[in-house]
């Protein structure tokens, strides 16, 4: 059986469309297509820890659409997604809750470079640790250490402070140690 584009871009007329080296918005309908696109992106940038604690399915992608901003990317020459950046609007404007790539050196840089250029402008923020959380402050991503600032963003949710300014809280019914990064609206 040969590979068939035109059907397959019949079929997915958002793949034809997708402008080349340029982050766009889905839509609610886009979404529907393309939730098992993205929710395996998203596995294959958080498979080194088992994968993403609020992603376990590809109907979480839609599940959280009335939430989640989804923005995509095509840098290559097949119409596939490469990478996905996924915030949803809170409090503190707008937070980053997850990643997706294609495993590409060339999709990780994109889509970490798409979240620095966001996080060093005011209303835009993200909880992290490890190693993204180096890269990030390397790059200049500015860290929030104040607890009121910290407790204003992530009202609601419990949190015990640490004296650097990370602090410890659960996801996912793990408690994770995180320092929040960016520049959030309080």
């Amino acid at each position: 059986m040969s590979f068939d584009l035109k059907l397959y871009l019949a079929n997915n007329p958002l793949l034809e469309d997708l402008p080349k080296n340029k982050w766009v918005e889905l839509s609610k309908q886009d979404l529907e297509d393309y939730k098992d696109d993205i929710f395996g992106l998203i596995q294959t940038a958080y498979s080194y820890i088992g994968g993403h604690s609020n992603y376990k399915s590809a109907n979480d992608v839609i599940g959280s659409e009335g939430s989640s901003d989804y923005e995509v990317i095509n840098l290559d020459d097949d119409p596939d997604i490469d990478a996905v950046n996924v915030s949803k609007k809170s409090v503190g404007g707008t937070k980053f809750v997850a990643t997706g790539h294609d495993g590409s050196s060339t999709a990780k840089r994109q889509v970490i470079t798409h979240k620095i250029e966001k996080l060093k402008k005011p209303g835009f923020y993200i909880e992290v640790s490890g190693k993204i959380k180096d890269i990030l402050v390397n790059a200049g991503v500015p860290i929030v250490t104040d607890e009121d600032t910290i407790r204003k963003v992530l009202k609601g949710k419990e949190i015990e402070m640490n004296n650097d300014g990370s602090y410890n809280r659960y996801i996912g019914n793990q408690m994770h140690t995180k320092v929040l990064l960016g520049k959030p609206l309080t």
